[in-house]
């Protein structure tokens, strides 16, 4: 678990430090700056989230023809994302007006407003880009070679950063574009994580292990398989990101305090959250690898391996939100301080103490399903998921706008509804419906080693 799913943490880690720095950046400018690239990023990412959940499937499916045998699909898999990406690619561009209508009813200040536009419409026009990225690094998740993930991604971030750096404040001889610079730096980012991905998949060892020249072509039992199985987890990770984007959107529509308060909780939020996503894929991983060759007991076996990594992580994350919140929020300090900023820094130490509890209870949640996804139980993590996000969502809204509650109110009502719907992702797991899930036949293996591994020990 730690060799696979550590290089995760540290990839996930990565891409947090590159929406992080974005954040930081434009917040030495202005909050309004900041809170419009946390509103515009999430409801890009939220527009292509369905394709990337369906595309963030097929770690599981590669990790189970890899553990049944069948390494040439592997490849197969991968190629089939891609023509999906493709083919979503127009629809996730015919949505973009969605996106407008959502920011102007959630009631999102005129300050805000236009470079939350700005940031996401050039966000949503390279999601080619993102969709990609992330069906080379499942692909690679799903085989076990993570380092290659975390090698591509320490690049992404080192140029993310360098030209965000560049292009917001204006150095090097470049013009300062502010919000465009920190949405133009972020392409370029990816574009570098995904540069790394794909040397090392055309490299000539990886082609001559998974048969990658003859992957590139449709096949329509492997792209059903993503379909069936990948469709409740891009449902489920669109309808997640759209309760998330609304509770974010519901707190921005509070106030411009309330907002900026909000927007560095959920920074950093973020920083914790987004490497537990490492260890959720190496559950995926395991799970999906050993279902693959029916070994139910060692699949759940992993499962808890990820639940123990995932509590050792949070625990120090426990110690760092409640000892040092006032420093963490003090970090989002503007050059100039005005009444926004100093309105909001008791609310957001508030928020962030609380948060502490939120990612202990993160790691439970990330494990079990990961371990559901894996063993192809996918509609369960769905629904529970799905109704533990709009809950949230829910208790926001109606405590904020219809009981005109504090926005301390609002977040600890946050805290409690995920606590209880992980005790009911629990439940499902306990119940072991997902042993007996097959999404792929196991090819069974010769019971005695190949003659070269006899001579080599008689050597």
């Amino acid at each position: 678990m730690i060799a696979i799913a550590l290089p995760m943490v540290v990839s996930q880690a990565c891409d947090t430090i590159m929406i992080f720095t974005d954040r930081l950046f434009l917040a030495r400018l202005s909050p309004e700056l900041m809170s419009a690239a946390m509103g515009g990023g999430l409801a890009a990412f939220t527009t292509m989230t369905f394709f990337l959940g369906v595309i963030g499937y097929s770690t599981a499916l590669v990790a189970q023809y890899l553990g049944s045998g069948m390494k040439d699909r592997c490849s197969l898999v991968l190629t089939q994302t891609l023509m999906l990406a493709v083919a979503a690619y127009p629809l996730i561009i015919l949505a973009r007006p969605l996106a407008r209508v959502l920011f102007e009813f959630m009631g999102v200040s005129s300050a805000q407003m236009g470079p939350q536009k700005t940031y996401y419409d050039i966000l949503i026009f390279a999601s080619m880009i993102s969709m990609s990225r992330i069906a080379f690094s499942s692909f690679f998740s799903g085989i076990g070679r993570t380092r290659i993930v975390m090698v591509a991604s320490f690049a992404g971030m080192i140029v993310n950063i360098g030209m965000n750096y560049i292009l917001i404040y204006g150095k090097l001889g470049s013009p300062a574009f502010g919000i465009r610079g920190a949405a133009y730096g972020t392409i370029i980012g990816g574009v570098s994580t995904l540069a790394v991905l794909l040397a090392a998949y055309l490299s000539k060892k990886n082609s001559a292990e998974f048969g990658v020249q003859r992957s590139f072509r449709f096949d329509r039992a492997t792209a059903m398989k993503l379909l069936r199985f990948g469709y409740p987890s891009g449902i489920e990770m669109f309808l997640n990101l759209v309760a998330f984007t609304v509770l974010v959107l519901t707190f921005h529509g509070h106030g411009a305090a309330t907002a900026a308060a909000a927007t560095i909780m959920f920074n950093w939020d973020l920083v914790a959250f987004v490497p537990l996503l490492g260890i959720e894929i190496g559950v995926t991983s395991l799970v999906g690898r050993y279902m693959g060759s029916g070994d139910t007991n060692t699949a759940d076996r992993s499962a808890m391996s990820g639940l123990k990594l995932g509590m050792v992580y949070s625990f120090f994350v426990f110690i760092l939100f409640v000892g040092f919140a006032p420093r963490l929020v003090s970090m989002f300090r503007p050059d100039v301080v005005g009444p926004v900023y100093e309105q909001a820094f008791g609310l957001a130490v508030f928020m962030v103490r609380s948060a502490s509890l939120y990612v202990l209870i993160d790691a439970m949640i990330v494990a079990f399903v990961g371990a559901l996804r894996g063993a192809g139980d996918t509609l369960w993590a769905m629904i529970i998921t799905v109704a533990a996000h709009w809950a949230t969502s829910a208790a926001a809204f109606i405590s904020l706008r219809v009981f005109g509650a504090e926005p301390e109110t609002a977040w600890v009502m946050i805290v409690c509804v995920f606590l209880f719907f992980s005790v009911v992702l629990y439940a499902r797991y306990r119940s072991g419906e997902w042993k007996r899930i097959r999404v792929v036949e196991t090819v069974e293996l010769p019971e005695t080693p190949p003659d070269y591994f006899h001579e080599t020990r008689d050597l």
